[in-house]
């Protein structure tokens, strides 16, 4: 028994050491079931994605666009019938009926998105059934990015991201907001430490949505990754560097990440961004101001495209303007920006195109 135990860890091992997701044999799965839970989840998480791809930049020329940042919930009917909203959390009305997964999937093949990395939506906050059935019913089309608890302590917190990595959940977000106020994530000692580490080892990035403005938490990022050097850090949304005074200043601390190799940028939500009344559909000033100076700082392989489904579908442009104009300003840069980057550090999304 204990051969099989040692040949899985040092399989394991060699794979955290080189930072490479492959798929398994079926000899290495067989062994795999042999060992402890922790492994297991590391081994199911991400060789059953059937990954192939390296978490540091390399040559990727996919056929896919992948769009890196949406959220589904369920339609007022699926919340009265098993999935409910989250007490104080019912979604706008506008678009309450217009967020189910299957209105995702109209959206995307209307715009041709291959894949979607849904991020869980406040609206059913640390419940992730809807969306781990969505994943499970399309897990071609689509991963899930888990909602992390702050109020669980250390272990729990760990114990909760292995489980939800086995339901095809491949990063995690931090919402700043949801920690108890003058908590910081980067608590010594605190569950967001412990997930954010954790993380490192399992492959699986952490979006931080900085809502209220990337200078607000700008310090603890930092903090976080100097616990954490090998985590992948996602900044949502351009780190909510709006186009005025205040996001200009905290547009020159976005840019200043670019010297660590593991934070990345969401070129997305453009209409958050976008300075109001004065910089419309298709958002020239967020091309100007925002895009292009990422792109010279972080480089093609640093910038993930993204929608911001379903709240674009309530501004100029829709999905799939967002789509055709997030395409055209990464030009030659395409395949990373579209779907290149974000299926190298999340994993393949279904089959190539021929």
């Amino acid at each position: 028994a204990d051969l099989p135990i040692c040949i899985c860890r040092s399989v394991i091992m060699q794979f955290r050491r080189d930072r490479i997701l492959r798929p398994l044999g079926p000899l290495s799965l067989i062994i795999a079931c042999f060992t402890c839970r922790r492994e297991l989840v590391w081994v199911a998480a991400f060789s059953l994605q059937m990954s192939s791809l390296s978490s540091t930049p390399s040559t990727v020329i996919p056929t896919k666009v992948v769009d890196s940042h949406l959220h589904v919930w369920a339609s007022s009917s699926q919340a009265a019938s098993g999935y409910p909203y989250a007490d104080g959390q019912d979604p706008p009305s506008k678009i309450a009926d217009l967020a189910s997964s299957e209105a995702l999937i109209e959206q995307m093949d209307g715009a041709g998105v291959d894949g979607a990395l849904i991020v869980q939506p406040i609206n059913h906050k640390f419940d992730h059934s809807y969306v781990a059935s969505a994943i499970k019913t399309r897990p071609e089309r689509f991963k899930g990015m888990l909602l992390h608890d702050p109020s669980l302590n250390p272990e729990d917190a760990v114990s909760k991201l292995e489980d939800l990595a086995l339901q095809g959940f491949v990063g995690v977000r931090f919402n700043p907001y949801l920690w108890p106020e003058g908590t910081d994530m980067s608590e010594p000692g605190g569950c967001g430490v412990a997930v954010y580490k954790r993380c490192a080892e399992l492959n699986m990035p952490v979006g931080v949505m900085c809502f209220k403005g990337l200078e607000l938490h700008f310090d603890d990022i930092l903090k976080l990754i100097q616990a954490s050097p090998d985590t992948i850090l996602v900044l949502d949304h351009f780190g909510f560097t709006r186009l005025d005074e205040g996001g200009d200043k905290a547009f020159q601390q976005l840019l200043s990440l670019s010297k660590y190799p593991n934070v990345l940028v969401k070129v997305s939500a453009l209409f958050r961004i976008a300075e109001p009344g004065a910089d419309p559909f298709p958002f020239e000033g967020v091309r100007a101001k925002r895009f292009d100076p990422l792109l010279e700082s972080f480089g093609a392989d640093r910038l993930m495209f993204g929608t911001d489904f379903p709240f674009v579908l309530d501004e100029d442009g829709g999905y799939k303007g967002t789509v055709d104009v997030v395409c055209s300003w990464a030009g030659g840069n395409r395949a990373a920006i579209m779907g290149g980057n974000a299926e190298r550090i999340f994993g393949p999304w279904g089959v190539l195109k021929t």
